[in-house]
């Protein structure tokens, strides 16, 4: 087969790749401990990954810190939840978040 390959102009090569991961418009898919080979065919280089995808869904909302919720409660005066609800409103922007509560 290898011989076969080469004659065709075909030269593959194993990865030792840990992990794979494809971005998708509303979701990722994550190959742990995948197979994956680099193919070059005539110059033009494609990646084949074998084994099992695990699906991850995207999510929007950012990351907010507990350290970010008591900065937002010690500028602004304001509770636990009243912070982390204006954090969320202005996606994780913490400065956005103390202007309006102190405009308030």
């Amino acid at each position: 087969m290898a011989k076969a390959m080469k004659r065709m102009g075909i030269q593959q090569q194993d990865l030792d790749a840990k992990e794979v991961i494809i971005r998708l418009a509303d979701k990722e898919l994550v190959f742990s401990d995948p197979q994956v080979a680099k193919v070059n065919m005539m110059g033009q280089e494609t990646f084949q990954i074998i084994g099992t995808p695990e699906e991850r869904s995207l999510s929007t909302e950012p990351e907010i810190s507990e350290e970010d919720i008591q900065t937002v409660v010690d500028q602004a005066g304001v509770d636990k939840e009243k912070a982390l609800e204006t954090i969320k409103k202005h996606k994780g922007d913490i400065a956005a978040a103390i202007l309006e509560l102190t405009e308030e």
